[in-house]
Formats: structure tokens, sequence, C-alpha cells
């Protein structure tokens, strides 16, 4: 556990997480020495339960805006959501260069046009790469994992290297046959690494994480026995797994079909770049689909977590334009549930078995394997590196706490183990961790096009309003006599039927009534006493009467 005090023997290495830690997604993190700062990762997460009407989650960087002068780049380890999602919000605050590889970079730059963010410099690395920025020098490392072009961070600085791994797992037979650079990762063990950020995604996980070929595998074996279409739902940034489904389906001669907006842009971008290879003639657009029998047909669409708008749900609800499930499908659900999505995957699972396609998903065959190391190559990469320090990442609390205590298992002091918080500034000399305090930190909520504008107050509303429903007391007030000429009326939205519940309805009116016999006239000034008396009046009698709780709303309208 790192200690906390403010001695200071010289400048140090700052590193701060903005995300990314008690949670998986949302990922940042700053690195600060002296008059130089550099970000890994600018990712997003999608709302929870408890925030209605949001979109898009980002990380707060308040910080980032008051040290701008500081900034030398942005280094991305690889373009999923949890790493790019925040990209086009982020640098439209603060633009500074950014640094990934080519497919990265393009989902980067495909975000940026879509928000309409300019003059952004995107600068293409490789593997093996060192770029300098002040007074670190980043190499980036080829690791394993679920999307092309995926590395890890070794970040040199004048008080020794860190190794930030980004998401990684270790992968013998990759579809791209480039292996992760274990050698490289083992020569800056031998040279001494002074701080290990880990992904902990998966350590609750005993043993290995499978190669992706063994989905190719069951993909092959599952393609053998279709006889009608076969539909297969996955995540559209796993380009390796998309390449495996275009393999095997010119190996049984069928036409590939791509569904889902995010599909369409993902595999778009990465025939481009040449990460994804799809044989002329082979590919259909939707509108092709009638053209053909259905044992010729392979469709790749989105929807592997259940989202109600994406294209595996509206084709199994009969709402997609193009594409309804029946019988003689075979409909293979290729990803395991984000933490939070299982009901929805579960609701679109039912529904598929309800239409009588033969459905698999990962608890029937080995149709999905993980980007994420599990525990045995987590040791690994703490063997290779032998770090000083180590902070868990990516992960949510409990997958920091076992990921801690798998290196402490592997020998490491306790005292140079530390998890983290969002926020918090941990303080690196080349023999000690200290937390010396926190920064601005926390959640900005994108709604539309409002980034910031919804806080705790506007979703306690929108909670209430869900929960409750909306009951709106109109009156009218004379301007002259400032007498009541008309109402109250009572308008209801999801809390009763006004035409079935004529008591409850009078019974609120009465309530109001009684509340405004105090007030001989009612003037402007006196408008917020007003409605606080007659809104206090209609919810008691609500209340009393049923025991709910609608948000009360009244309006006063001078005539």
């Amino acid at each position: 556990m790192a200690s906390r005090g403010k001695k200071r023997s010289g400048p140090k290495l700052r590193i701060i997480p903005l995300g990314g830690i008690g949670e998986i997604g949302k990922n940042m993190t700053v690195l600060e020495y002296e008059n130089d700062m550099i970000v890994v990762d600018v990712g997003s997460i999608f709302p929870s339960d408890d925030m209605p009407g949001v979109d898009l989650v980002i990380p707060d960087i308040a910080y980032l805006e008051k040290n701008y002068e500081k900034l030398r780049g942005f280094c991305i380890t690889h373009g999923h959501e949890d790493h790019i999602g925040a990209a086009p919000y982020v640098l439209r605050k603060v633009n500074a260069p950014v640094y990934g590889t080519r497919l990265t970079l393009a989902l980067v730059e495909h975000k940026l046009k879509e928000h309409r963010v300019n003059n952004v410099q995107l600068n293409v690395i490789k593997a093996g790469d060192k770029v300098k920025l002040g007074a670190f020098t980043v190499e980036f490392l080829k690791v394993s994992h679920s999307i092309a072009g995926a590395v890890a961070l070794a970040i040199h600085t004048p008080v020794g290297t860190v190794i930030h791994t980004g998401d990684f797992k270790v992968d013998y037979t990759p579809i791209d046959n480039e292996q992760m650079d274990l050698g490289r990762l083992a020569e800056l063990g031998r040279e001494g690494v002074l701080a290990l950020l880990c992904d902990s995604t998966n350590v609750e996980r005993p043993g290995y994480t499978m190669s992706e070929r063994r989905v190719g595998e069951t993909f092959n074996n599952l393609f053998q026995e279709a006889k009608g279409r076969i539909i297969v739902a996955m995540f559209a940034s796993n380009i390796h797994r998309i390449q495996q489904v275009v393999d095997y389906a010119v190996r049984y001669n069928r036409k590939v079909c791509l569904i889902g907006r995010s599909m369409v842009n993902v595999s778009k971008v990465a025939m481009q770049l040449g990460d994804l290879k799809i044989p002329e003639g082979r590919l259909l657009s939707a509108d092709d689909l009638d053209r053909y029998d259905d044992d010729e047909l392979i469709v790749m669409t989105t929807g592997s977590q259940g989202e109600p708008m994406s294209g595996l749900a509206r084709m199994a609800f009969g709402e997609h334009r193009k594409l309804e499930i029946k019988a003689s499908d075979m409909v293979i659900i290729s990803a395991t549930p984000i933490p939070g999505n299982e009901k929805s995957v579960s609701r679109v699972i039912n529904q598929l078995v309800r239409t009588g396609a033969n459905v698999i998903y990962e608890s029937l065959a080995e149709v999905h394997v993980s980007g994420h190391a599990c525990q045995e190559e987590l040791k690994l990469m703490h063997v290779l590196t032998k770090p000083q320090f180590f902070i868990p990442v990516h992960g949510e609390y409990r997958h920091l706490h076992h990921h801690a205590n798998l290196a402490k298992s592997l020998g490491m002091d306790d005292k140079h183990v530390h998890i983290s918080s969002i926020g918090e500034v941990i303080e690196l000399s080349k023999s000690n961790m200290s937390v010396s305090g926190t920064v601005p930190s926390g959640a900005v909520l994108v709604d539309g096009l409002g980034v910031g504008d919804v806080g705790t107050v506007v979703l306690r509303d929108r909670k209430h309003l869900a929960e409750d429903g909306l009951l709106i007391v109109v009156l009218a007030i004379d301007h002259e006599t400032g007498a009541v000429v008309a109402g109250p009326d009572i308008i209801s939205r999801g809390f009763v039927y006004v035409r079935e519940s004529d008591v409850m309805v009078n019974g609120a009116k009465d309530a109001a009534r009684t509340a405004l016999k105090n007030f001989e006239r009612v003037d402007p000034g006196d408008w917020g006493q007003v409605k606080g008396k007659v809104r206090d009046a209609v919810q008691k009698y609500v209340y009393d009467t049923i025991k709910r709780n609608p948000m009360i709303l009244p309006i006063i309208v001078e005539i």
C-alpha cells in the first residue's frame, strides 16, 4: 500500500487515473513529470441503469484543461470504445497530438469526423516505435487482444520505466500471426521496471484465455451443420473474428452481408487499411439478400449485448427492414454479456428461441473467447517485467483487489502494491511510492449534443418521473384582480389515467383549492409561495390516499 505523505526529495513522477479504476471502461491515465504531461487512452463507458436518458459517460478532464500547457500528447493503446470513445469530446477541449497504431487512429479519425472535430494531429505508429514527448519516451509494444493494432506502452521517464499493458492476453496463435512481444517485455524487466499498470479484467479466472483460433474451429463445425442462413452477432471491433467468419464463408461458398452501423463502418475502415480481407464478389448489401438462397448467406450483425436498437434485436422482434429471423436460421451470438447487460442479452436470446431458430451462444459452444488475460497470463506479465511497484488498473474494485493479491503471491512487498481510485495522485521516486492528494475527477454525462449539462439534480428528477410519474396543476389568474378565474385543472402523465380516476383527480383539485384559500389575491411576487403551498397540499393528499409520490408541477397562467 502506498504511503501517504508530503515529504519531497526532488522531482517525482505523478500518475493520476482519471478513469478505468473501480470500473471497466472510461479508461484514462495521466502521467506527469515537472512541466510535461502525457495521457494514456481517452475512453468512455455505457451509462448505468440509474442514468435514464444518458447516452454516454466520459471522464472529467478539468485537470487536463487546467494544465493544458503541459500536455505533450495522447497515447492510445487500442481502438475499443472504452479506450477511444471520449476522443471527440476530449480533443475538442484539449487538442494535443495523438499517437496510436493504424487501425486505432483510423477509428479515432472516423469519430472526429462524425463530431466535426478538426485540426487534430494524428500520428500513426507501429509496434516497436519510440516517441519522444517532453520528459517521456513512449515505446509501443505489440500485444494480443480482441482488436487489431493493440499495444502496451513502456513509458521511459527520468524516474524510471512505467509499463502500461493496456488490454491484453497471451495468444500464441493469433489470427494475424503477430505474436505478443514477450521478449521485449522480458528485456525491460531485466533493465528494471519502476511500475507496472496492468489489465485486471479477467483476474478472477484461473488458467489461460483460449486462443482466438478456437472460435474459428467452432465456426467451422457449426457452418458445416447449417442448412439455412447463418447469422453471427459479435462486437464490430473484433476484426480478427470477422475475418474468420469471412474465411469460412469462402470455404463453404457463402456470401457475406454486414448489418449494423458500427459493423459496416469498422469493417469499411479495416478493409481500407488491409486489416480485413473480403474477396471480391463475396460481400453483399442488405438490399441483395433476397436474391440468394438461404444456404448461400452469412450475415454478420451488431447486437451481441442485447441493445434494443441493434441489428440482432430488431431482427429477433421482426422490426428490421431487410431481415427477419425464421426457424431455418442458425443464430450465433459470439460474445459474452458485459456486466449489467445480462438481462438485455437474455431477452433477445429468448425471443430468438421463440422464432424456432437454432440459437448458439457461449453456454452451448465455444463461440467466444475473451480478449483479456487470465491468472496465469497475468503472472507471466509480472514475472517478465519484475516491477518495483504495482498498480492494478482496468477493473472493478474486486478485480483490483484480487490482482493486488496475485502480485503479492508472486513475492511483491505489500507496501509496493497500491489499489488506486479515480483522481488520486500517486507520486513515484526511484525508491518510493506515495499518495500526495487528489485532483478534480469523476464522470461527465453526454446526452445528445449536451456534454456535462445533465447533473445529479436532473438525473434525480428523471428517476422520479420514471418511477412515480407527473401531476400538473394548472391555475389561471386574472391580471387585474389577482383572483383565480379558472382551475385548478389536473393533467397526469405516467401517474394515473385521468378519465378513469375521477375521485383521485377531484380530490387533488379540492386540495389545491383549499391551499389557495390562504391567498385573497395572487400577485406575481407571490407565485413562488402559491406554487409551494399547492404542491405541498396536492402531494400530501395523493400520498395519504394511495401512498404514491408523483412529481407535482403547479403552473400559473396570467390572463
